[in-house]
């Protein structure tokens, strides 16, 4: 026997999907990778990431103006074009607050110390908002809400108006619903070997999120703002059939206390605890 018939033969590339113990231990080697990331390039990467998923809500408000398809289609349509902002961010490269609620998995199997989970957690939450509100003002720039005789315009006032209306315990519950989904949109593409499983990954349980009307706090950062713009403009108020009285709540203050608040309480309860540490505790917790 040479030399050569004596080495192990070169690895295969394996095409098959992960197996869930699998995409746990890659979860977890994620989170810490994303805690470990620079300040600079942490910001700037969250900043994309509020950039995509507004481009999904834009997406979503679009494709869910004046349909005439009835509610439950609607919906469904404007889900499948708010997945583009999640598919954005995990094929792209970008860090968003939500999907990064599964860092909890590096930091309960001590990989990463609670400083630095928290850490990624603010820079991101922060970077999340400067990029949703810098697509806010170039979409009202652009006169987008113009569109369609302002039907797309009177289409988002109504989406953010619907938001501060909720009740705060409302808010909540459909943050931790959302958050669930989205964080089991992340885990599956941990199983994913192409850009097309990616996708596949991404596409159903985002569009079930939205059309059943859950609530994402970085897309609510696109979606209320937004609205907070259009509620001056007399020819989108007129367009929507909402008066001033019907307005009354689409105030910033209410924007951030019955809504972004619980909403972010919400989807870390349902990322963090329903996804990220139920998964650890089957596959990664200590065995005694």
């Amino acid at each position: 026997m040479t030399a050569e018939d004596s080495h192990d033969p070169a690895p295969r590339l394996s095409v098959d999907p992960l197996l869930p113990p699998e995409m746990a231990r890659l979860a977890e080697a994620v989170g810490q990778a994303k805690a470990g990331l620079s300040a600079p390039n942490l910001l700037l990467l969250a900043i994309l990431a509020g950039a995509f998923i507004s481009l999904g809500a834009n997406f979503f408000t679009i494709v869910t103006t004046d349909t005439g398809l009835g509610y439950g289609v609607t919906r469904l349509l404007g889900g499948v074009a708010f997945s583009l902002g999640l598919f954005l961010v995990v094929v792209a490269g970008a860090e968003l607050f939500t999907g990064n609620n599964l860092i909890v998995m590096a930091r309960a199997s001590g990989r990463i110390t609670t400083s630095l989970l928290l850490r990624n957690w603010a820079i991101v939450y922060t970077g999340n908002l400067i990029g949703s509100l810098a697509t806010v003002a170039i979409v009202f720039v652009s006169g987008q809400w113009r569109f369609d005789g302002y039907e797309v315009g009177a289409n988002a006032l109504r989406v953010a108006n619907a938001k501060v209306n909720l009740g705060i315990e409302e808010a909540f519950a459909l943050g931790v619903l959302c958050n669930a989904l989205v964080c089991l949109a992340v885990w599956l593409c941990y199983s994913a070997r192409s850009n097309t499983d990616k996708a596949i990954s991404v596409l159903f349980p985002i569009t079930a999120f939205v059309a059943a009307g859950f609530e994402h706090s970085i897309a609510n950062m696109y979606f209320v703002p937004l609205g907070l713009l259009l509620k001056d403009e007399a020819a989108v108020t007129d367009a929507a059939g909402l008066g001033s009285g019907a307005l009354e709540n689409l105030t910033t203050l209410d924007f951030l206390a019955s809504n972004l608040l619980p909403v972010t309480a919400g989807n870390i309860v349902g990322g963090a605890g329903l996804v990220g540490a139920v998964y650890w505790l089957i596959y990664l917790r200590p065995r005694g």
